[in-house]
């Protein structure tokens, strides 16, 4: 990882306060020093539709071009997203149909590591399943292990959302050392 040194994370909630925009500050928190760490938000970038994208117009719309262009800058990417209808979120799903398009995709052979919190039993073990035909499209590099299930999410942070369960906090360490150890192959 010696380029850019650069995680950029992507939150699969668009509310305030959601567990997963929590969730992704603590693994962000996480990385050691000397690697850059930014979320990267898209809540501007309007539903996919080809007749606005290359080739169909000669250019993408501007919230479009920055997402890419944000998402290129990095060497790697934390997914933290919650479980809609036992999948994947619209939004997110939206916005990486984005930046999937293209041979010039940001997204294309680059290491990720998904992770999810729920109030739910489950963890969001759903919608990882869901991304993974995603992953093996790009031809990314999913960091499976560990995995990370947070269920009742609503135990596990405070009001101030932090990340109160020291076994959860581990698992996440883990799970950023085999993301960072991913880049350097």
């Amino acid at each position: 990882m010696e380029k850019n040194r650069k995680i950029v994370g992507l939150c699969g909630s668009l509310r305030k306060g959601s567990f997963n925009e929590m969730l992704l500050k603590v693994a962000g928190g996480l990385i050691p020093e000397g690697i850059e760490f930014e979320i990267v938000a898209y809540d501007d970038i309007p539903v996919y539709n080809a007749d606005h994208d290359l080739p169909e117009t000669e250019e993408r719309p501007v919230s479009v071009t920055k997402f890419r262009e944000a998402l290129a800058a990095a060497d790697a990417f934390i997914i933290a997203s919650p479980e809609y209808n036992y999948s994947i979120p619209g939004g997110l799903k939206n916005a990486i149909d984005w930046a999937s398009r293209g041979k010039d995709s940001p997204l294309m052979h680059k290491p990720v590591a998904l992770m999810g919190a729920t109030q739910g039993m489950w963890g969001t073990v759903r919608m990882q399943t869901a991304f993974l035909p995603v992953f093996t499209f790009l031809n990314m590099n999913p960091v499976l292990q560990p995995e990370v299930l947070i269920a009742q999410a609503q135990n596990k942070f405070d009001e101030e959302g932090n990340l109160t369960d020291e076994k959860t906090i581990s698992i996440i360490q883990k799970k950023i050392e085999n993301l960072i150890s991913a880049c350097k192959v």
